[in-house]
């Protein structure tokens, strides 16, 4: 696992797209199309994931696991706050899905 001050997890820009495509041939992967989410380690590209089809590409000589568990967790919460931008409302439908009734 990675300490959270070790790495960024942000949006990809075009100003990516050199290191999105070393990445995809390092990985000997297709290209991932916009919109991405990348990792980044010390301002370096490690790992990225195509937010439609949750496919990810990363740098195979980095331990990069954690990362993509991470950038899954990002894109998961990114799609939650699109379906329901308001806080406390989200807040509230998780915590009435998870009561437990009593008889």
């Amino acid at each position: 696992m990675y300490p959270a001050n070790n790495h960024v997890i942000r949006l990809a820009g075009d100003a990516d797209e050199a290191a999105l495509e070393r990445l995809a041939q390092l990985d000997s992967a297709r290209p991932l199309q916009h919109p991405i989410l990348v990792a980044e380690i010390r301002g370096q590209v490690a790992a990225a994931l195509d937010l439609d089809e949750q496919r990810t590409i990363a740098n195979p000589f980095q331990p990069t696991a954690a990362l993509r568990a991470q950038l899954h967790a990002r894109a998961g919460t990114l799609e939650a706050s699109a379906r329901t931008p308001d806080v406390a409302e989200r807040i509230r439908a998780a915590l009435s899905r998870n009561r437990t009734a009593y008889a």
